[in-house]
């Protein structure tokens, strides 16, 4: 039975996919539970991090399961498969919160996506990467010709998507890609987790917006985040919220 669990522990979510027997392939289930985990912690103000890793030690992810979409028409293929997956990949990649990818095992295609999303990944030196699609008659669908374009140089995109070639650990690091290769991926992404109790949450999700927008990841959302937080910080939002509450007239002095 294919799922996701989430476990908390200081200050930390851990969001663990699991469906061994596929490879932790992604089914509508698990997207869904993956986005109502996600609406959960947003709102968790003890959570700090989120960290996503895959159940076992030889996949992280690899891919959507093809017993679900292979049946579908093209239509539905387009309108509600591929849709679906990128509202719940878009909801992580703009989480507010700070997230890691523990790529405990080979990310391909789907999963390799779904990494993308995070903030910053570790990976274990067994672990590769690839977009394997064109071997089954389709095309990235869920941003790895978009979001993934932006995280790794042109070309090793197109050797990817292009010619099946795969990306280990050590170069994927060396692209930037991967903050670190570690042994543990989950521990590693646990002490990464933890660095943030020193560091102050708003001032992480603000800077989180203000990266998103420089390299494009729903720019008008955080240029409208941002300006939000600074009028709602102002004095001449307290006195418009109370000038309308107490029905006259606002008094705006521009503090």
């Amino acid at each position: 039975m294919s799922e996701v669990f989430c476990t908390h522990s200081n200050g930390m979510a851990v969001l663990t996919l699991r469906n061994e027997a596929k490879l932790n392939a992604l089914t509508t289930g698990m997207l869904r539970a993956l986005n109502g985990f996600l609406d959960e912690i947003e709102s968790e103000a003890e959570t700090r991090a989120v960290i996503l890793t895959g159940a076992g030690d030889k996949a992280f992810c690899c891919g959507a399961d093809i017993a679900e979409w292979g049946p579908l028409r093209p239509a539905e293929f387009a309108r509600h498969w591929v849709r679906s997956g990128h509202r719940v990949f878009d909801r992580l990649a703009r989480f507010s919160k700070p997230t890691i990818g523990a790529i405990n095992g080979h990310a391909f295609g789907g999963g390799l996506e779904l990494a993308a999303c995070c903030d910053v990944r570790v990976m274990t030196p067994r672990a590769t990467l690839a977009l394997p699609e064109a071997k089954v008659g389709i095309v990235p669908g869920w941003s790895g010709t978009q979001r993934l374009t932006r995280l790794l140089p042109e070309p090793v995109v197109k050797e990817m998507a292009l010619f099946g070639r795969r990306i280990g650990a050590e170069r994927a690091c060396a692209l930037g890609f991967a903050a670190e290769v570690a042994d543990d991926a989950l521990s590693a992404a646990h002490e990464m987790a933890a660095l943030l109790g020193d560091l102050s949450p708003q001032a992480n999700e603000l800077a989180k917006a203000m990266i998103h927008g420089a390299v494009g990841e729903d720019r008008n959302t955080a240029i409208e985040t941002l300006g939000s937080a600074a009028a709602a910080a102002s004095a001449d939002r307290a006195e418009g919220v109370a000038a309308f509450l107490e029905k006259r007239s606002p008094k705006f002095d521009g503090s």
